[in-house]
């Protein structure tokens, strides 16, 4: 095979001309030069990149090393290669780049490897063609081991012979290239043809006839690019060739266009200037016969141009032409009927050509020359004289010019002028947008717009106006360069431009706006801060730069926010106002229809934590700095249609609601602003000031509003909303987390059991509710329903869904408030189970505490009558009593309980909170069994979604909701219990009793404490627990270190002080036993007393202080996998706990079970828990196949059932799971298929999921099986003549339509590309779905006779199925690797021959590498390939399903080729 290199002269590629001269002992290649640097290899095979030449040349000869010996040899020569191209070739500043060099080469004579490479050869051609190489190699010393690898290639003969031909050449075009940098702007420029340094000459000739828009600011500042670059001379030229159209308004506005585009012509002149020399070379050529008078009416000469038949006028004599023209300069009545036309080529193709008109007769006042003409030229006749004449060299306009060129060209000569130089670029096409000045003219004449500087139009005010810089603009400009590419731009990308201004630009928006704030007027909210008192503080403008200067803030008691961040609230959130520091949420008022229209917060400024906190702008109301009335405006697109068709009327697609304006209340800093002033409204976007704030008027005793104009950024979105930002993106992308809970929520809605709301035997009789069922049935079912709410509302469900939950959640509120006696509140106590008294009559407002009722109650009503007091501002002294009261109550309950009173805790039980009333509290009624199984799996279920959200790093809003349900069912559980939920089975329904029986666990057990230790002990271990749940909640949100730390020395005390207390370690899920004070104890049977156990028993001290450090160890096992610790670390914790776990077992005889502490009863039932922490783990997308991500979640309940109270707490009754380092399987095939398959992939680490579902990235050691497979496979078929090839991944719609029989079972999963960029495709495009769509219309061109056959190819790529049912990695996903062979034969005999040689060959794949035993056979009729004449198939039987698996196919498609 001759392989034949094209060389560029001017810009020789050193490195590939080094890697011909490698390989040309073992391949035949020859060198020339040319005109563009390419490697020819075949007809259809050509490359014109010198990497790729480079990469090619080292492949055909493998046997040299040069692209590595291995795959990561190969990937380093890549890495090099890319070096070379990006950090290396054409760059000014080698200093980085040869840094990195010289530290790569310390150690080593390569680059790759211990042999030459391409990455030697392609390196050191680009550092052999930058003259700042040469210049640091002369220094000498910079980089020392660059040099000396450098210098040992260069004594090489291969490096020496290519660079004395080829380097000299390339340094000589690196400098040029360097220089033509320096003087070119970010743009591609064209050289001008014939251009001399200060000698061209440009002009810029605007019709003053309207205002300058970008388009004529492209011609202006191409016209001075060119101007600076080589020194030369700008013209601008006024073409007042019309006097219908021209106005000296104009003129002056277009002159201050220029003005502000920074442009500064060398000489103005006016077309009309040289009228008389027009006139004259007009008369000239009718004196000549090369043009002639015409009275043809307009009409028929039109349609005898268009039909290409010549004017009866076109034969007449000179003497007849200037009678005309006469007539015509007269302006008479006859004269204004005649125009002069040239008589070029009626038979042109080039309508332009055809006899164009060079001048007409008007009678209207010129307004320079007045009446001095009554004949004006055209712009055709005028522009080529005048360019002459004035000297321009080079004469720029757009391609829609491009037919007139011949035109310009033949009055040149006509006239025997000198020639100026005619260079086109194109014309700036703007989307949903006009720039014809007749257009734009209708706009402003018909009130559409305010003006000609009115922000939509695409003038250069309009632009200014609305925000862009010139600097911006002028960039935009310069990008566009001298292309002649027409393509349509979108507005996008110029405001793009504006914002990403180089930090060296004086006007670059961002980094120099000064942010204020400003709210909507119609929805803002006040919030009440007691401790905020009224002062002005100053804060930094811009909080990135201390230059922009400071504001002034005022702070206060009452604020402003905005309403759609309110709504996003919940009490006791901490929400970080912007410059002022974090405040808590302590009370929401809602309105009638529920939404939010009041808040009361309290300052937490101590607290400086802002990561996960919701970030707000507010505004304090203060009659010391007023609100500044402000409008924001946004402007949208004049024209609604993006590109118009010839044929489409742009009247037809007016956008007749493109000005939006909102009214806000503004920063009072906002009164200082000046037009023209660019700011950032926060958490807006950037904003110019278009009407400053103006007091109010001695004359209309108004004030004038601030007007800020929106500025784009560049980004395709709607007007700024408002709204916490934060919280929106969370929303959004948690939606499809929330609808699993969202459904859990309507089920509990509707299926909550209804706790008997019967009293029990001896409490006092209660008023008959009149809404069946009890208080907290009632208070379950409106915190369900208010989940279902939310969750409505964050997945944007439609407004009547939203309603009919919002009217069920409000029928609920009004059944509770019914049952209770008064309205609930989010984040309340549960409710007793007894029915509450009835509400008070309107004669007692606000009744005062019961003093018969629990101390939890009498605090809980009290702390309502404050907060009431409170939100009524009542007088300061009614307050002060009040909280009086209020402590003096907490103070009460703290001493029957023993701990302190908080918002939102549980009510303490019966056993543990005696009434104050003298005599025995009425016993609980024992709730029914199944009540208490259900409730306790709702409390699993809201435990697995709050784990699942934690796990997935779902909005803090969203965990805090899930959290908040979780402990309001926690609450109902334990009050219908009598104890603590405890995961895993749920307990026998047996309420706590008077007498208490002494616990098993301690060493030795006296008589029954008396009720306070009981009461200290149940306090203690609440606040370990609850402790331990902060700590738990700090590690899963990540929080500072500092911070867990202090959490977990404060967990360890209360521990330290548990112990004191009961003398048994602090162990989850077995609380103290309750006692309390029995006087029927004595003549109850008391059990005797346990037995002091040996130290090797469970319960020994020993053991339990064992089982402590286990614990201890496991969880810090787990805090360093949850912190990401290196893994030496993670490997050295593990090795301490695997230790502790066998000195444990030596001494109790026992495996190590976590949470079930040792002697403790029922300690099993964490592994409940513990199970679905495993599942949540391994749930995602791997719960697809076999339906095992839905049993997952209903067999845990009857796997409770069967084990029962005292279970331990594993599937199966064999006392929990065996491992608890988490490092193997922990599903088994026979039982879950779906579950040990997702874990056998992802424990092994195969795979890495990907943010686009279905979508797996695989890690080398999974792809290393598709190479093996792939490498066997490819050898394999290659003997059998089958070569490789490959074909695009894209298939047209027309294509895909030709081969629709082949993709019928897979027509609804084909993926299509739609879009290019923000651009609708005009035809969309179809991603592969399988390869013989593309290969058979080729297929269909190669095969024209039987002496075509037979073709052998086969295909490796990836295909693209959009599966839709749960995608699962390497057997449903939406992209996966693939093979794809296709071959045709001339008879059928052949082609079944190699269908079962290729069948074997599958076989032999899953038999002999993979071990797994398949079966061969046919597909029937229904089964088989769409098309084909028979399918043969390999299947491989899963056992643990029962089920087979289809892994390849081969197919025989019978067809008659075309002869």
């Amino acid at each position: 095979m001759a392989l034949n290199l094209t060389i560029n002269s001017s810009n020789p590629p050193l490195g590939a001309l080094l890697a011909a001269e490698h390989v040309k002992g073992t391949v035949s290649v020859s060198v020339e030069e040319g005109k563009d640097n390419k490697l020819h290899v075949s007809e259809e095979v050509q490359f014109n990149d010198v990497n790729s030449i480079s990469r090619y040349l080292a492949r055909v000869a493998p046997s040299l090393g040069l692209y590595g010996s291995s795959m990561l040899e190969q990937t380093e020569v890549d890495h090099w290669l890319e070096f070379s191209a990006r950090r290396v070739c054409g760059q000014a500043n080698l200093t980085p780049a040869l840094a990195e060099l010289d530290k790569a080469l310390a150690l080593r004579t390569f680059l790759v490897g211990r042999s030459l490479t391409l990455a030697d050869l392609c390196v050191w051609a680009a550092l052999k063609g930058s003259g700042e190489w040469q210049a640091i190699v002369s220094q000498g010393g910079a980089v020392p081991h660059v040099c000396r690898w450098f210098s040992f290639l260069s004594s090489q003969v291969p490096f020496a012979s290519v660079g004395k031909k080829w380097a000299a050449t390339k340094m000589a075009d690196s400098k040029a290239a360097e220089e033509k940098e320096k003087k070119a702007d970010v743009g591609k420029f064209v050289e001008l043809p014939g251009a001399e340094v200060g000698k061209v000459v440009v002009r810029f000739p605007p019709e003053a006839s309207g205002y300058l828009h970008i388009g004529h600011a492209k011609a202006a500042l191409l016209n001075q690019h060119y101007q600076v670059s080589f020194k030369g001379k700008l013209i601008m030229r006024f073409d007042d060739t019309n006097p219908e159209k021209e106005k000296e308004d104009f003129e002056k506005v277009i002159l201050e266009d220029v003005a502000m585009l920074q442009i500064k012509p060398d000489q103005f002149t006016y077309t009309s200037d040289h009228f008389p020399n027009i006139l004259a070379l007009a008369e000239q050529m009718l004196a000549e016969g090369k043009a002639y008078i015409d009275d043809t009416p307009p009409e028929q000469m039109k349609q005898e141009r268009e039909q290409r038949v010549e004017s009866p006028n076109r034969t007449n004599s000179v003497e007849k032409n200037m009678q005309m023209w006469e007539e015509m300069k007269r302006g008479s009545e006859y004269g204004q009927t005649c125009c002069m036309r040239a008589k070029m080529d009626m038979s042109s193709n080039n309508g332009c050509m055809r006899d164009p008109t060079l001048y007409r007769c008007k009678n209207q006042p010129h307004p320079r020359t007045g009446t001095t003409y009554r004949v004006y030229p055209t712009y055709d006749f005028a522009c080529p004289i005048v360019d002459s004449v004035e000297g321009v060299t080079h004469a720029l306009r757009t391609t829609e010019y491009h037919d007139r060129d011949d035109q310009y060209y033949w009055l040149i000569e006509a006239l025997r002028l000198r020639k100026p130089y005619i260079w086109e670029y194109a014309r700036l096409n703007l989307n949903n947008t006009v720039l014809s000045k007749r257009k734009l003219t209708w706009f402003v004449n018909e009130g559409y717009v305010d003006g000609w500087d009115d922000p939509r139009f695409p003038t250069v005010r309009g632009v200014l106006r609305r925000g862009m810089t010139v600097e911006g603009l002028k960039q935009f400009i310069a990008a566009q360069g001298g292309s002649r590419s027409v393509v349509n731009m979108e507005w996008d990308k110029i405001w793009a431009f504006n914002k990403k201004l180089p930090v060296s630009c004086k006007k670059v928006i961002d980094p120099v706006a000064p942010r204020f704030t400003a709210l909507c007027e119609s929805q803002v909210v006040p919030i009440l801060i007691p401790d905020a008192k009224e002062e002005m503080k100053e804060a930094a403008k811009h909080p990135k730069n201390a230059e922009v200067g400071t504001k002034a803030v005022w702070y206060g008691p009452k604020v402003y926010v905005e309403g759609a961040d309110a709504e996003t609230f919940a009490e006791g959130e901490t929400v970080t106002f912007i410059n002022w520091g974090n405040i808590i949420i302590t009370k929401i008022h809602r309105d009638g229809s529920g939404a939010v229209s009041s808040l009361e917060g309290r300052l937490n400024l101590e607290n400086t934590d802002y990561k996960k906190t919701t970030k707000i702008t507010w505004l304090a109301c203060t009659p010391r700095a007023p609100f500044v009335p402000t409008v924001c405006v946004n402007y949208q697109h004049l024209i609604s249609k993006p590109v118009l068709g010839k044929d489409d009327d742009f009247k037809d697609y007016i956008n007749k609601n493109s000005k939006l304006e909102e009214r806000m209340v503004g920063d009072p800093c906002l009164k200082d602003l000046k037009k023209g002033d660019i700011i950032q409204l926060q958490r807006r976007g950037f904003y110019i000031c278009d009407q400053p704030y103006e007091p109010i008027s001695p004359h209309s005793c108004k004030e004038s509003p601030c007007v800020l104009l929106y500025i784009p950024d560049g980004h395709t979105k709607e007007m700024p909303t408002a709204g916490s930002k934060d919280k929106s993106k969370g929303q959004t992308a948690g939606k499809a987390v929330k609808e699993e809970p969202s459904s859990q929520a309507k089920g509990k809605a509707k299926s909550a059991p209804a706790p008997s709301s019967t009293p029990a035997p001896t409490a006092a009789p209660a008023p008959t509710p009149s809404v069946a069922g009890d208080p907290v049935a009632a208070f379950n079912r409106v915190v369900a329903q208010g989940e279902v709410v939310r969750q409505l509302k964050t997945g944007k469900a439609p407004k009547e869904q939203v309603d009919a939950a919002v009217k069920q959640l409000l029928a609920l509120k009004a059944d509770f408030k019914q049952l209770t006696g008064h309205d609930y509140k989010p984040g309340m106590a549960p409710p007793t189970a007894s029915p509450a008294p009835p509400p008070a009559t309107p004669a007692q407002p606000s009744p005062a505490p019961d003093a018969t009722a629990c101390p939890f109650t009498r605090v809980a009503q009290q702390g309502e009558l404050v907060r009431r007091l409170k939100a009524d501002k009542a007088p300061k002294d009614q307050i002060d009593a009040a909280v009086k009261e209020l402590l003096a109550r907490k103070a009460e309950f703290k001493q029957i309980t023993g701990q302190d009173y908080k918002p939102g805790m549980a009510p303490p039980t019966t056993a543990t909170v005696p009434a104050p009333t003298p005599g025995p509290a009425p016993a609980a009624e024992s709730p029914p069994e199944a009540n208490v199984a259900v409730l306790h799996n709702r409390v699993a279920e809201q435990g697995e979604v709050v784990r699942k959200l934690k796990a997935e790093k779902a909005p803090k809003d969203q965990v805090d909701a899930a959290v908040k349900q979780l402990l309001a069912l926690k609450t109902v559980f334990k009050q219908l219990t009598g104890q603590e939920y405890k995961p895993g089975a749920p307990p026998t329904a047996t309420a706590p009793t008077p007498t208490a029986t002494p616990t098993t666990s301690a060493p030795a057990a006296p008589a029954p404490a008396a009720a306070p230790a009981t009461h200290d002990a149940n306090a203690a271990y609440e606040r370990v627990a609850q402790q331990g749940e902060l700590v738990r909640k700090l590690k899963s949100e990540k929080a500072p270190k500092d911070q867990v730390d202090g959490a977990v020395k404060q967990l360890l005390a209360l521990k330290a002080e548990y112990k004191q207390k009961t003398g048994q370690d602090y162990k989850p899920g077995a609380a103290p036993a309750p006692s309390a004070p029995a006087p029927s104890a004595p003549s109850a049977p008391a059990p005797a007393p346990a037995p002091t156990p040996s130290p090797g028993q469970p319960n020994s001290p020993q053991a339990q202080a064992l089982f402590s450090q286990v614990a201890q160890q496991g969880e810090l096992v787990r805090k360093l996998k949850s912190e990401k610790a290196p893994k030496e670390q993670v490997d050295a914790a593990v090795k301490v706990l695997l230790e502790l776990k066998g000195q444990y077992k030596a001494l109790t005889g026992a495996e190590y079970k976590p949470v079930s502490a040792p002697g403790a009863p029922g300690g099993g039932g964490s592994a409940g828990e513990d199970k679905s922490r495993k599942e949540r783990e391994n749930k995602s997308e791997k719960q697809g196949a076999e339906g095992g991500g839905r049993r997952k979640g209903g067999d845990k309940t009857p796997a409770n059932k069967e084990g029962g109270a005292n279970a331990g707490g594993g599937a199966g009754g064999e006392g929990g799971p065996k491992k608890q380092t988490r490092l193997g399987l922990e599903a088994k095939k026979e039982e879950n298929l779906a579950d040990w398959y997702s874990q056998v992939i992802t424990k092994a680490e195969m795979i890495e999921y990907y943010d686009v579902s279905g979508c797996y990235v695989l890690r080398p050691w999974a792809f290393s099986i598709w190479e093996a497979i792939k490498d066997f496979f490819d050898s394999e078929i290659k003997k059998l003549g089958v070569e490789n090839c490959y074909f695009p991944m894209f298939v047209s719609q027309a294509a895909l339509e030709k081969e629709k029989s082949h993709i019928a079972d897979f027509a609804p999963e084909v993926a299509w590309v739609t879009r290019s960029g923000k651009t609708e495709l005009a035809e969309p495009i179809a991603v592969r779905p399988t390869s013989e769509t593309v290969m058979y219309p080729a297929y269909a061109k190669w095969v024209q006779s039987h002496r075509d056959l037979p073709i052998k190819l086969n295909q490796w790529c990836n295909v693209v199925r959009w599966e839709f049912k749960h995608p699962q990695p390497f057997l449903r996903t939406r992209e996966f690797l693939w093979q794809e062979g296709h071959t045709a034969f001339a008879t059928k005999e052949e082609a079944a021959e190699e269908v079962l040689q290729i069948l074997d060959l599958y076989a032999r794949v899953y038999e002999e590498l993979m071990a797994i035993p398949v079966v061969k056979g046919r597909k029937t009729e229904k089964e088989k390939f769409a098309g084909g004449d028979y399918t043969t198939t390999v299947e491989a039987f899963i056992s643990a399903s029962g089920r087979a698996i289809q892994v390849c196919v081969c197919v025989c498609v019978c067809t008659t080729p075309p002869l």
